[in-house]
């Protein structure tokens, strides 16, 4: 069963990605309230959300090498 939620994760990346849409990659590695979020053009934020709770705070932008070792690290093709 896992190996078939990871296949369908995996798929609505690519998806979200081809259509121009970022996808949250979330991570246990950091605070609840923080995730990364990938955008078609292949950049990667660290991100929190904001006070209100209905909108993200960039915290940073990951660098290239930081973005390819996350998508390694989660083993996730490009899309």
């Amino acid at each position: 069963m896992q190996l078939a939620g990871t296949i369908a994760v995996k798929n609505l990346r690519r998806n979200k990605l081809q259509n121009g849409q970022p996808f949250m990659i979330n991570s246990n590695d950091l605070p609840g309230n923080q995730c990364f979020i990938e955008y078609p053009d292949t950049t990667i934020k660290l991100v929190t959300i904001s006070g209100s709770g209905l909108d993200f705070v960039v915290i940073r932008v990951l660098s290239e090498i930081e973005s390819i070792a996350l998508r390694q690290k989660y083993n996730l093709s490009d899309a």
